[in-house]
């Protein structure tokens, strides 16, 4: 395996990077936007506060447009028992034990009565709950999915979104990372393989435009 300095010209000689055209009927996906990536005190602290601007001005637009919102969220059992192999790999997920401060929304960010909010346990919101149905029976077609990480639960909902049949798109400054690096490398290899990758302004277009 050698590296190549025009990494974007590789992959698109190699056939990744095709482009998938936004649908009908969109909704906004809000990945795990809770306090545990948003407390300095947290283990789980990311930065990420420029990415929760972000998404409470899509937020904001959304519901100017009358789209749909959904949040997801993380919640187990004390002794973890329902996280499975993912809460023993991932030892830091005990932060979302029942009741947990770190496991709610930030207070500039709440939930309607009306929005949909998901509870999961692994990271893609699509497994072990019932989103799928839900947007079928709405016939929702495209996904503007935000929030953390990027490399985690974004990536894998992003996954799943296209293997449903759901158009993905992934919202560049509404979702974050613990590190930059991580960052850039996820969002290149989700525009490559797995999503569209665009700009916040570009979705609050479409979203208005919807």
């Amino acid at each position: 395996m050698t590296a190549t300095t025009d990494l974007a010209g590789d992959y698109a000689s190699a056939g990744f990077g095709g482009t998938l055209a936004p649908g009908e009927r969109p909704t906004l996906l809000i990945i795990d936007l809770v306090m545990a990536y948003l407390d300095p005190a947290s283990h789980l602290y990311a930065g990420v506060e420029t990415e929760l601007a972000a998404n409470e001005r899509l937020v904001a637009a959304a519901r100017a447009a009358g789209i749909p919102v959904i949040f997801t969220n993380i919640e187990y059992r004390e002794d973890g028992f329902d996280g499975g192999l993912f809460y023993r790999k991932v030892p830091a997920l005990r932060a979302f034990a029942p009741g947990s401060p770190l496991g709610a929304f930030p207070p500039s960010l709440q939930p309607r009565e009306n929005e949909l909010v998901l509870s999961k346990k692994f990271p893609s919101a699509f497994f072990g709950t019932p989103l799928a149905a839900i947007l079928t029976a709405a016939r929702i077609d495209t996904l503007f999915i935000t929030g953390y990480s990027t490399s985690g639960c974004v990536r894998a909902t992003a996954l799943d979104a296209l293997c449903n049949g759901f158009l993905p798109f992934v919202v560049r400054e509404a979702c974050g990372d613990r590190d930059p690096r991580v960052q850039e490398a996820n969002l290149f290899d989700i525009q490559a393989k797995v999503a569209e990758v665009i700009g916040e302004e570009q979705a609050l277009a479409a979203i208005a435009g919807a």
